[in-house]
């Protein structure tokens, strides 16, 4: 095949390689399996440039691994400290990240434990409106957690 794409036929190699040579390209083999293998005399240089920008454009138009923040509550928390805590939230999950949701029982508080859901299901309440809940709240050791995953807008 010729740098337009065109079939000008079977030629040995030793041929194809000289009307490549005279263009001031290259031969490149581009099927060695066929019978007789084809080729082609392109500039080889500038095919790997186009394949390089092929990729580049496909790395751009993949999805981003999303991230997780994590948000640490104590059952003994005041108003404004729960306030700043959600607007930390909320700014998570507008930016596409995951929140994990965490309340930390120290020492006797771990008896408070229905407390502690409480918070974690006034933080999904809270916002309700740009995420939902992916994993509701569990106990596990003297921590309880949920995870909170932004809700899908109307264009994705």
């Amino acid at each position: 095949m010729d740098e337009n794409g065109k079939q000008i036929g079977v030629y040995p190699t030793k041929e194809a390689l000289e009307m490549a040579r005279k263009k001031g390209l290259d031969l490149v083999l581009v099927a060695p399996n066929a019978n007789p293998p084809v080729a082609r005399i392109m500039d080889y240089g500038k095919f790997r440039y186009e394949q390089q920008k092929k990729q580049r454009e496909a790395k751009k138009k993949q999805k981003k691994q999303q991230q997780v923040k994590q948000m640490k509550f104590r059952v003994k928390i005041d108003e404004h400290d729960y306030q700043t805590k959600l607007k930390h939230i909320k700014r998570f999950l507008e930016d596409g990240a995951r929140v994990r949701v965490a309340i930390m029982f120290i020492g006797r508080e771990i008896v408070f434990a229905d407390r502690g859901k409480e918070i974690l299901e006034r933080v999904a309440k809270d916002t309700a409106d740009i995420a939902e809940v992916e994993a509701p709240p569990k106990l596990e050791g003297r921590d309880m957690w949920m995870t909170l995953k932004p809700k899908k807008k109307k264009g994705e």
